[in-house]
């Protein structure tokens, strides 16, 4: 075994690795908006707030095999595209709830 075959082994050891680990960490989540009630102390009122939430949906840890780097690129996908949509959900929410408070907010 010559020194370039060696190092191409290793580094798609490395590769698998990598996938490995991060599919652990991964866990295939995904974002959903999640409204909340506050209480806004100077309005007096109670107010609607939107936040982002990870929900875990599956877990890739058990994941082998040649269609793990295919599953792996398609968790990875749909967490940063709910993470888009969701995100853009809760600024358009917040800045509606935003409208809806200053038209209710009485202060003293």
């Amino acid at each position: 075994m010559n020194t370039r075959h060696k190092k191409r082994l290793i580094e798609q050891q490395m590769n698998h690795l990598f996938i490995f680990l991060t599919a652990v960490v991964l866990s295939a989540c995904v974002f959903v908006p999640r409204t909340t009630e506050v209480y806004d102390a100077d309005c007096r009122i109670q107010s609607k707030q939107m936040t982002m939430e990870p929900v875990q949906i599956a877990r890739l840890a058990q994941c082998t095999g040649s269609g793990c780097g295919a599953l792996l690129v398609v968790a990875g996908a749909t967490a940063a595209a709910s993470a888009v949509v969701s995100g853009s959900i809760v600024v358009v929410g917040n800045v509606a709830y935003w409208f809806e408070k200053q038209g209710r907010c009485v202060r003293e």
